[in-house]
């Protein structure tokens, strides 16, 4: 079963000193009496007779764990990490009088189980979590919500108002900038693998139709899988008409780039780094669920993708095999704008705040010069993955602790340019060209280089735990300077 750590004593999460975040990223081994990952039993505990305060009623108790339960889905069903979304539901339920629960969390449901003592029954509730949304806005407004619980700002009642009013409240930006800011992503990924005006253009448009055509196919309620494999092949098929008029034209083109940028923007969108911290954090039904449905959406655009070529190599217009590219220190500098692009695009896309915007984009430069700097001196690309990702978890994690904005808005963002698509590309035309080894190849090193990424972010957000704290030490040491001053 999927696991996550009982709390044997007060179930909250760290008290907030200055602007701290209330997420969780820490040890997840179970304390005695838990279930260990390997299905043994700890040694037991003794029961806490003392549950904490009592609320008044069973009228209470339900709407508290309501309340949990709503923040908690919305937590899960943007992405966050199950250790997190745990870590926040334990904060609703221990602000508000509850502080012996246990929850468990699956893929698409959350359980929470609020103990009394021993003279009056627990109280078990379940919320189904079927649906799946990307709007950094709502996340922002419920990390601040709970933060205003713990803190004692807010009653219950009033808790329940305020989170009826995010998540009933419309996104933040009309729709059509979403799209754009997705067609701009595109545009950005485009300029760093080199592309020029005509190519950065194409994949403009291109990408404004693929959003539009999903959006139409959502609406009639085509599974994502489908709506994949169609984003797939309308990312392809502009390339292929524009590398067939390239003679006409008199022009050279690069139908990688075009066709790239397209899988970056339907790949950005997966929870691939929460479903690899549930995994390494011990949730592992929940990691693996999540795993799985990433790998099931990549395989539609991998379809979508190789049916374009097929129909491409068909009609007599075979795209030409990529080959790899070399990119000097020069190179550098237009690259790290367009990863800076990329990220802050991805971030209004998914609705993010304004000012989460410059901290996007400054995590995707900076990921990228790291990136770009340790290829160059002979790394490959798995490791300078994982070294660009990590310094782009820590930097979430730290920019969270002033600025409220969750860490996982910076980190998802940040890593948006690193995504492996000209792999996944280079993996697709082998496989359609008869070339199946290096094609699996290929496929195989895009899948280690994303899980590289996953697990540089969940070790950046780990390291930035202790400076997080050195930080507050040094920040009520200077306060305390002033104040004996």
């Amino acid at each position: 079963m999927s696991w996550v750590r009982r709390r044997t004593g007060a179930a909250h999460l760290p008290q907030h000193r200055g602007h701290g975040h209330p997420g969780v990223l820490g040890n997840s081994w179970p304390e005695v009496g838990e279930p260990t990952p390997d299905g043994g039993i700890a040694a037991p505990v003794a029961y806490h007779r003392d549950p904490g305060p009592e609320l008044a009623d069973d009228a209470s108790v339900t709407e508290v764990l309501d309340l949990a339960l709503r923040i908690g889905e919305v937590l899960l069903s943007s992405g966050t990490a199950a250790m997190d979304t745990t870590g926040y539901v334990l904060a609703v339920t221990g602000a508000y009088g509850l502080p012996r629960c246990e929850v468990d969390i699956t893929f698409t449901s959350i359980t929470i189980s609020a103990h009394r003592g021993l003279s009056r029954p627990p109280v078990n509730t379940l919320r189904v979590v079927n649906y799946r949304s990307l709007d950094y806005t709502r996340l922002a407004e419920v990390d601040r919500l709970v933060v205003a619980a713990q803190r004692g700002e807010l009653t219950a009642t009033t808790a329940h108002t305020e989170l009826d009013r995010i998540t009933t409240a419309a996104h933040p930006y009309p729709r059509w900038v979403a799209t754009a800011a997705w067609a701009g992503m595109a545009a950005s990924v485009a300029l760093l693998l080199g592309g020029g005006p005509l190519v950065i253009a194409v994949a403009f448009v291109a990408t404004v139709t693929i959003d539009r055509t999903n959006r139409l196919l959502n609406r009639i309620g085509l599974p994502f899988f489908f709506q994949q494999v169609v984003g797939g092949f309308i990312a392809t098929m502009p390339a292929v008409a524009l590398y067939a008029a390239q003679g006409g034209l008199g022009i050279s083109v690069r139908p990688s780039q075009v066709v790239a940028a397209g899988i970056v923007v339907l790949l950005s969108g997966l929870s691939l780094v929460g479903s690899v911290q549930d995994a390494i954090t011990g949730a592992l039904v929940t990691g693996t669920a999540r795993f799985a449905e990433v790998m099931v959406l990549t395989a539609g655009i991998i379809v979508g993708l190789g049916l374009a070529l097929k129909l491409s190599t068909g009609v007599g217009v075979a795209l030409p095999p990529l080959a790899e590219t070399s990119t000097g220190f020069t190179d550098l500098p237009v690259q790290v704008i367009g990863a800076a692009g990329t990220s802050a695009f991805f971030a209004l896309a998914s609705y993010a705040e304004r000012r989460a915007l410059l901290a996007a984009a400054a995590a995707g430069a900076v990921g990228w010069l790291v990136y770009g700097l340790l290829t160059q001196a002979g790394s490959g690309p798995v490791l300078a993955s994982a070294a660009a990702a990590t310094l782009v978890g820590l930097a979430g994690g730290v920019i969270s602790r002033r600025t409220r904005i969750p860490p996982m808005v910076v980190t998802v963002s940040g890593i948006a340019p690193l995504l492996p698509a000209l792999a996944v590309y280079r993996g697709l035309y082998g496989l359609t060209d008869d070339s199946v080894v290096q094609g699996f190849s290929e496929l195989g090193g895009a899948l280690a280089v994303a899980g590289a990424l996953a697990a540089g972010v969940v070790l950046g957000e780990w390291v930035s735990l202790p400076v997080r704290t050195g930080l507050s030490r040094l920040e009520h040491r200077l306060d305390g300077g002033r104040d004996g001053s």
